[in-house]
């Protein structure tokens, strides 16, 4: 185990000395949420009518829950091009734990997500957003937020390593944006079709952004559905389905890769 955390925290320092040394796309990838944001917030907000707040403070929370999911297509790219420059294969070669290569690429994207939130959170509260409920619940909120990251982490590290081609990039960085919509992290599933409404409640981001904006006291819209009663335990229980689903199929796609 000693050992495993060793070489995973090598793996880790290693993919952070890359953004070191490409600050410039590093930045972009930081503020890329903070333009999503403004261009929601004041583009399509002033339309948004939502019960007990303004669009904002509704935004905010769903705002913060889509950036989690924009992080899979980072360590999706990646992992894809560290296995199509053969550097996984070097990894492979080497006398490591094989855990570590993904445990590292993980441990690194989950302190670039949280710088990420962090800067994103100070865009909402220079446009007006506040955290109105006890100082206790904010953090909670930040660590389901991290929780759903960190589950996403392993579903990007997975079909990372099984990509099979550039083509798949662009493939994923097409469907984040369906999947990010069907949800309720920009408006209420309630306002949908009924058939779209009930897929958007399911959907593992609404469950996030809904405890997310309980927690720090934002305003949301009512549904009374199952999905919505019982949105806190869904956003601890998605993410730990996820990461129990992925994490030793991404380790397994490890050791088996170009075998």
């Amino acid at each position: 185990m000693r050992w495993a955390l060793a070489d995973g925290w090598t793996i880790t320092r290693r993919d952070l000395a890359h953004w070191g040394a490409r600050p410039g796309q590093f930045a972009v990838t930081l503020l890329f949420p903070v333009l999503i944001t403004l261009m929601f917030g004041y583009l399509f907000g002033g339309g948004l009518n939502v019960p007990g707040g303004d669009y904002r403070s509704y935004l905010m929370p769903g705002m913060f829950t889509m950036t989690m999911l924009f992080g899979l297509e980072t360590t999706f790219a990646a992992v894809a091009a560290d296995a199509r420059r053969g550097i996984t294969d070097r990894f492979r070669s080497l006398p490591m734990a094989s855990s570590a290569v993904v445990s590292g690429r993980a441990a690194a994207d989950l302190l670039a997500s949280a710088l990420t939130l962090a800067v994103l959170m100070a865009c909402g509260l220079a446009v007006g957003w506040r955290p109105e409920a006890g100082p206790g619940a904010a953090p909670a909120a930040v660590g389901l937020l991290l929780w759903l990251r960190f589950s996403l982490l392993w579903l990007g590290i997975y079909l990372g390593l099984r990509a099979t081609g550039p083509e798949a990039v662009a493939t994923v960085q097409i469907l984040v944006w369906p999947v990010a919509f069907l949800s309720g992290v920009l408006v209420s599933p309630a306002t949908m079709p009924g058939w779209l409404g009930a897929l958007a409640e399911w959907n593992p981001l609404s469950a996030t952004a809904a405890a997310a904006r309980e927690l720090f006291g934002n305003p949301g819209w009512e549904s009374g559905s199952v999905a919505a009663e019982y949105g806190p335990a869904l956003a601890v229980a998605w993410p730990a389905l996820l990461t129990a689903v992925f994490f030793p199929l991404s380790v397994r796609a490890f050791r088996r890769l170009n075998r």
